[in-house]
């Protein structure tokens, strides 16, 4: 998708016109990541790019879209270019270091607190 949306429309709210933008990202996204993924492709990735206009778009993780959509907002543009392109992405393996170190391995030997309940009640 490579679009430019108007922040201001004369018979719509400012904050109606920027829900419906995230709306229309948001559904965009979710309709691609539908799509059957290529073969050797783990997830859908996306190459974005969000600025005033497309020679001022700059790029931009999928995940601050919104974020950048509400401080175009907030600066007073009057419209703002969004580029989203769907590519195939592969995970990268888990290293031994890169995972999260547990002390005493799965069984719980090490470091390991016997469960109390805070709000036991004694029973006689």
């Amino acid at each position: 998708m490579k679009k430019t949306f108007p922040l201001e429309a004369p018979e719509h709210a400012p904050q109606r016109v920027i829900a419906s933008i995230k709306n229309d990202v948001r559904k965009y996204l979710k309709r691609e990541r539908r799509k059957p993924l290529p073969e050797g492709v783990d997830f859908w990735d996306f190459d974005c790019r969000v600025g005033r206009d497309q020679s001022s778009a700059e790029e931009t993780h999928v995940n601050e879209i919104i974020e950048r959509i509400d401080l175009a907002s907030r600066e007073g543009w009057t419209s703002v270019y969004m580029e989203i392109l769907a590519r195939g992405g592969h995970r990268a393996a888990r290293t031994e270091s890169s995972g999260p170190e547990m002390e005493g391995g799965l069984d719980g030997d090490a470091g390991a607190q016997e469960y109390e309940p805070k709000n036991r009640v004694e029973r006689g």
